[in-house]
């Protein structure tokens, strides 16, 4: 993760809007959270913020990179703090572990694909989805 509510703040701030009491809440209540969340656990670990602030925030941190929203296998969506570098996700359909994937390879196949189709692509994300090395351990030692 590696991030701070300072950077947090920082992200709000550059957003062009004001730095109000229940964002800065908001940003402290991001560090405490797991490794990825829901926004109603985001909601409740903020007491006195309300809704629309939250889903506002997120929204504001996905767009600076603070935050990755990850759709999860059985639809779910949850966020995790990120790096402000672009990255994919690769997600454990069975116990729902999220782990990061940056690689210059995919990248490099992606620019292909815009190349080959004409596309002029503004945005992307990928997620790949299957068990995780504890889930396949578990599976192989539970047969």
């Amino acid at each position: 993760m590696g991030n701070t509510a300072q950077q947090i703040e920082h992200a709000i701030a550059g957003s062009g809007r004001r730095l109000t009491g229940p964002r800065r809440t908001l940003a402290e209540a991001l560090l405490t959270l797991g490794d990825h969340f829901a926004a109603e656990e985001l909601l409740q670990a903020a007491p006195g913020v309300g809704r629309a602030t939250v889903f506002r925030t997120l929204r504001m941190l996905q767009e600076s990179g603070l935050v990755c929203q990850v759709v999860m296998d059985d639809g779910r969506t949850v966020y995790r703090l990120g790096s402000e570098e672009h990255h994919h996700h690769v997600i454990c359909s069975e116990c729902g572990a999220v782990a990061d994937i940056a690689s210059m390879r995919l990248e490099k196949a992606l620019g292909a694909i815009a190349v080959e189709t004409g596309y002029e692509v503004d945005a992307h994300r990928l997620e790949l989805y299957g068990r995780c090395p504890g889930c396949r351990v578990a599976a192989i030692s539970s047969t």
